[in-house]
């Protein structure tokens, strides 16, 4: 980032004296002869630091430091005054000013107070970097952890999905977090102000789903005293999870499909449609395709939702997401159980970090819970003791002890290589070695 001291003052001998002090000590310089010519180079996103005098013809110096915090209230701005105009220049520091030089000033002290004007700057550059860095994966990311590539692919494709109003299916072993993912497209997608129906078709009784789903009217069956609006009605601008729709019998599944072609239902014992403005995700635990080709689901239907299919990955698939995962699901269990967040050892985010997890987040998450509450902590079996040659086990082990002292040290390589007894270089090597990379470790 090329930083920028921009110097205002209407003598030319002046501009030309400071712009060779400015160069001598390796500033950019930048040299304008009025307030109204350095205005327009003024901006938020620049890293640069305002020298000007006050008295000039014209708009003088404080009209200008006004204007250019009215741009941006940090923006540093140093003033240069006459012996007559301290008083002025101490009231211009109450209103933002970040210093004043009064004439004749020694070239030392302005390259000094230039040089402290921007770092403070390139603070406030920094900072503003990182909260919009911090803003734009935060509230996606602060729910699907990880930077892993396939959670990073996961979370772009959720994005690009959520912009769309497009049906989608969405596929993952038990425990990946579909409903979470199903929730997250929801809530960044333009109905994410209207209602979210989650929706467990394994849950709904059989007699009962087309009631549940659709609606009845009154005196539909017996039993039916009142009228009762279905899930589909009740979700209206909104979104219907239709989870684990590989469990709906297949009855149902060809009324699902006239739904989601039609975008109307028509309640049981109803004559009328109901037209619907809803979006439709489902979520199967099962392999589809092999559902279809059993008989047990229709072909139609799995083509209609087969549009656009998310999966979810396993935690296999990111095994380098585990330890900050852990610690982020001990963060929160914590918060369930009313108690203080407990250090997680080295030692502890290494062993579930080899461990198998073949429950996905849904165990990782009871593990975490266990941690908190000071119970037995059992990760389940080690993964470092399956199959594979000695020197390939011992190679995961290593790689496992890296990537979890370096999400307990936050990422921080020296506090890393001095927990592991590792030089920098031999750290740096071993992460190199292991395909580790420092931007891949959660802070």
């Amino acid at each position: 980032m090329t930083e920028t001291v921009l110097f205002v003052d209407d003598e030319e001998e002046l501009r030309r004296a400071a712009a060779q002090t400015l160069a001598l000590a390796d500033l950019q310089v930048t040299t304008l002869d009025g307030a109204e010519a350095a205005l327009p180079q003024i901006s938020r996103s620049l890293s640069g630091v305002l020298v000007t005098d006050i008295r000039m013809p014209g708009q003088d110096g404080l009209w200008l430091m006004r204007q250019v915090l009215e741009i941006d209230p940090a923006f540093p701005v140093i003033l240069i005054t006459g012996h007559g105009d301290v008083e002025l220049a101490v009231q211009a520091m109450r209103e933002g000013a970040f210093d004043f030089l009064e004439k004749p000033y020694e070239p030392e002290r302005l390259v000094t107070t230039v040089q402290h004007a921007l770092n403070q700057r390139r603070l406030v550059i920094e900072n503003r970097a990182l909260k919009r860095d911090v803003g734009g994966r935060d509230k996606l990311e602060a729910r699907l952890i990880g930077r892993s590539d396939v959670m990073v692919d996961l979370r772009k494709n959720i994005r690009a999905i959520a912009a769309t109003d497009t049906d989608l299916l969405i596929t993952g072993e038990t425990g990946t977090g579909k409903d979470l993912t199903a929730r997250a497209i929801h809530d960044f997608s333009v109905r994410g102000a209207h209602p979210f129906v989650h929706i467990n078709c394994a849950a709904l009784p059989e007699h009962l789903v087309e009631s549940e789903l659709f609606g009845h009217a009154a005196g539909a069956f017996p039993g039916a005293l009142r009228p009762r609006i279905g899930k589909f009605e009740h979700a209206r601008r909104g979104t219907v999870f239709l989870d684990e729709i590989d469990s709906l019998p297949v009855p149902v599944q060809a009324k699902l499909l006239h739904v989601i072609q039609a975008r109307q239902i028509t309640p049981l014992g109803a004559n009328e449609a109901v037209c619907l403005d809803i979006r439709i995700l489902a979520a199967a635990k099962t392999d589809l395709d092999a559902a279809v080709a059993d008989g047990g689901f229709r072909a139609d239907l799995f083509y209609r939702l087969n549009v656009v299919t998310l999966r979810i990955p396993t935690l296999a698939q990111r095994r380098d997401d585990i330890p900050s995962l852990f610690i982020n699901l001990v963060a929160q269990a914590a918060a369930r159980y009313s108690k203080p967040i407990p250090e997680v050892p080295p030692a502890v985010l290494s062993q579930v970090a080899r461990t198998d997890w073949p429950g996905n987040v849904r165990e990782l998450r009871n593990a975490a819970d266990r941690f908190v509450l000071g119970l037995a902590f059992d990760a389940g079996p080690d993964r470092s003791g399956g199959p594979g040659s000695l020197a390939a086990q011992l190679a995961e082990y290593e790689r496992s002890l890296i990537i979890a002292a370096l999400t307990a040290q936050g990422g921080s390589l020296k506090h890393t290589y001095e927990a592991l007894g590792l030089s920098r270089k031999a750290l740096y090597e071993k992460m190199q070695k292991h395909d580790i990379s420092k931007a891949s470790v959660s802070e």
